[in-house]
């Protein structure tokens, strides 16, 4: 009976001490006591360094721990920047050639002057950068080999501590940005704008080349200036209002050089325990795990110094329930944990058990995600209602483009002759078709340089490509491919032939897509050029390659993307400005497009705000290159999120990368919806502990037998 019994017991054990919630969930160690937000990442962030990350994955990170001078409002529409870590915005001073004060409209503006002012009390997450002896000295900045030999992580130092933040700490970080080793993105861009920071950067490498090291307190830049603990300068050349988007981005948040110096310890580097591994940051959030090939946590910083919900918004705001925790105290989770996911259909499997919170829709998802109308209208499937599901949109400030190498002899150049050929391209290349085949129908045919949300755009009739679209019937349409074929002809081509020499025209385009999951989009490609009986020849190459031929002007067609860095036209109009001509000057003009017209009109209206008379000349630019079509103007992708119900204070911000703070969590319904979709299936271990019993029971018998046997039969 014994043994019986202990059968049946180890069986009710095993039954009853299953946690039935977590059975198979990929957080065995979650708390219910903390909000955690769960999202993943596919590849893993390169740089957490805010003077040389530049990536929409390293944003994620970097966007919740580091605290630049300004931000935008999370609600407000259009974009509106406001202070973050600065008390207010900037005071500007506008300077002539002399340093003499002129007004704001003078025509002999030579400098600007940005005064900004920094919060008091802000304290640095804790880190063991900060942490002194007894003495005063520092603890972890001289560390032995015997030291180092146990760390393995930041969390290996035992101590950790903090300091408050000072305008030093911003300074510090601009020249950062000229550090030779640094190798910031940016250097070139601001180079241009900040006064002395070209110089800066000549004047490091040299002391690098000649000394080996360089200690960035000992040197200054020109147009550069801490003025007290709470007040720094930057002086620029001419007007260039655009700065106040660049004082948003990470690559301005303040970095404390206690930091910098512990980082630069050998045995540290060896160990990957670097800047660009563990940020250090005023956010509200900290990196407190940071595994690549598993996952990576932030935590909410102990040392935040506050902030608060905004109490206002957009006049819908309110009936969406965004302003209910106005007021209430940031960030409203504890903590932030990104898996590594490598495959899209395991993210979309985890998210429909509630084991992510948000997600994106693949193109393999899409279908059960979403349900297209008759009108063209998106609207979640009836399953996603079901699970309480919601979905956002937006139109990304993005433009995808085909450009064209303007320095090419035979699609380049300004002649009518190349100018028609490319017009006849860019009718036959149908964005719609591309657009419903290869994005789900998710985005907008592009009808110049500009997005939407961004001033300059223009919807309806007034925004179309007169040389690409007719308006009929109240919509946009496609040119007929018998005008492009027209155009082909009046440009020297007929059918597709050189009218001179009747040799087929073949063009060339570089591409860096490969392997069979871009043969569709590639075939479809052809296609398009085939309806001009043009002969396309894809020329593949690795992106490194690829990088390089489009900086020599080495390539004839090429595709390309940009992203808006800021809410300004000049961010993408600067795309076709001459002077930033790639080939020539090494900017980020990958057509090599040079129109003095345009140029004359960029230059005045880069500095200017945006008033109807800014609008008229961008209006004027829009549609210079229209007519010499330096690029076939692709589409604007449209941006598709899904969220669960539990998801409070959600509003996409096509600007802001620090929008995780405002985020909340209802962990109640979250657990009760988990567990509702992922009850355990029990029946197969009822026939397993049946068939065991089976099995056993034939042997408690024999037991029992011999047992009965042996006490009335005892042998003699």
């Amino acid at each position: 009976m014994r043994l019986k019994y202990w059968l049946l017991s180890s069986v009710l054990f095993l039954v009853t001490a299953c946690d039935m919630k977590a059975i198979n969930s990929p957080y065995p160690e979650a708390s219910s006591d903390e909000s955690i937000l769960y999202s993943a990442f596919s590849l893993r962030p390169k740089h957490l360094d805010p003077a040389r990350s530049y990536s929409a994955n390293e944003a994620i990170i970097t966007g919740q721990v580091y605290e630049p001078p300004y931000q935008y409002h999370y609600l407000k529409r259009p974009y509106q920047l406001e202070p973050l870590s600065a008390s207010a915005m900037p005071e500007v001073v506008y300077l002539d050639k002399d340093d003499n004060p002129v007004n704001a409209n003078a025509k002999n503006i030579a400098f600007s002057v940005y005064s900004i002012p920094i919060k008091h009390d802000i304290l640095y997450q804790p880190h063991p950068a900060f942490v002194k002896d007894e003495n005063g000295n520092w603890l972890y900045h001289h560390l032995t080999d015997e030291q180092i030999a146990n760390v393995e992580d930041l969390a290996d130092f035992e101590k950790t501590g903090t300091r408050q933040l000072v305008a030093a700490d911003f300074v510090y970080q601009i020249k950062r940005l000229a550090h030779p080793e640094v190798h910031s993105p940016i250097l070139g861009v601001m180079a241009e704008h900040i006064v002395g920071l070209k110089e800066y950067a000549e004047q490091l490498r040299a002391i690098r080349k000649e000394q080996g090291e360089v200690d960035l307190r000992q040197h200054e830049i020109s147009g550069v200036k801490t003025i007290d603990d709470y007040h720094y300068q930057i002086k620029v050349y001419g007007k260039y209002p655009q700065l106040d988007y660049w004082l948003a981005m990470p690559f301005f948040a303040p970095i404390p050089w206690e930091a910098e110096e512990f980082y630069s310890q050998p045995g540290l580097i060896n160990k990957n325990i670097t800047l660009d591994w563990y940020p250090v940051g005023t956010g509200p959030f900290y990196m407190t795990e940071n595994d690549p090939n598993r996952r990576m946590v932030l935590t909410k910083n102990p040392n935040f110094h506050g902030e608060r919900y905004p109490a206002e918004g957009e006049d819908t705001d309110k009936q969406n329930g965004l302003l209910d925790d106005a007021g209430k105290p940031l960030p409203m989770i504890d903590k932030i944990v990104f898996t590594l996911e490598k495959e899209n259909t395991s993210y979309w499997g985890k998210f429909m058990q509630g084991y992510y919170d948000v997600s994106g829709i693949s193109s393999d998802s899409f279908e059960q995600a979403v349900n297209i109308s008759t009108s063209g209208e998106f609207g979640l499937s009836d399953e996603m209602k079901a699970k309480g599901i919601k979905l956002e949109t937006a139109i990304a400030a993005t433009s995808f483009y085909t450009g064209f190498n303007m320095l090419d002899p035979v699609v380049g150049g300004y002649s009518e002759r190349a100018r028609k050929l490319r017009q006849a391209i860019s009718i036959a290349i149908d964005q719609e078709e591309y657009i419903s085949i290869f994005a789900n129908g998710r985005g907008i045919p592009a009808q110049g340089p500009i997005p939407p949300g961004i001033f300059g755009y223009s919807e309806g009739k007034a925004g179309i490509n007169p040389y690409m679209y007719t308006w009929k019937n109240g919509q946009a349409e496609r040119k007929s491919i018998e005008a492009a074929k027209q155009l082909l002809a009046e440009a020297g081509y007929p059918n597709g032939r050189d009218k001179k020499t009747g040799e087929p025209l073949v063009i060339y385009m570089d591409i860096t897509a490969s392997g069979p999951d871009s043969k569709s989009d590639l075939d479809w490609m052809r296609k398009q050029f085939r309806k001009l009986k043009i002969q396309l020849v894809l020329r593949s190459s690795d992106y490194n390659r690829f990088q390089d031929k489009i900086r020599r002007g080495q390539v004839q067609m090429f595709q390309w993307g940009w992203n808006a860095d800021y809410p300004d036209p000049e961010n993408f109009l600067f795309l076709l400005y001459g002077p930033n001509g790639r080939a020539q000057f090494g900017g980020e003009n990958t057509a090599n497009y040079q129109n003095k017209d345009f140029d004359k009109l960029f230059e005045k209206m880069r500095t200017m705000s945006n008033t109807p008379e800014r609008l008229a000349i961008i209006k004027q630019m829009v549609d210079i290159v229209r007519k010499d079509t330096p690029w076939i103007w692709g589409f604007h992708p449209k941006q598709f999120s899904l969220y669960h119900e539990w998801n409070h204070n959600v509003k996409p911000n096509l600007m802001a990368n620090n929008t995780l703070k405002y985020r909340r969590i209802d962990t109640g319904v979250r657990e009760k919806l988990q567990s509702q979709w992922n009850q355990p299936i029990l029946w197969p271990l009822g026939i397993v502990i049946i068939v065991i019993m089976l099995m056993v029971m034939p042997a408690v018998f024999i037991y029992r037998s011999k047992k009965y046997k042996k006490h009335h039969f005892p042998s003699t």
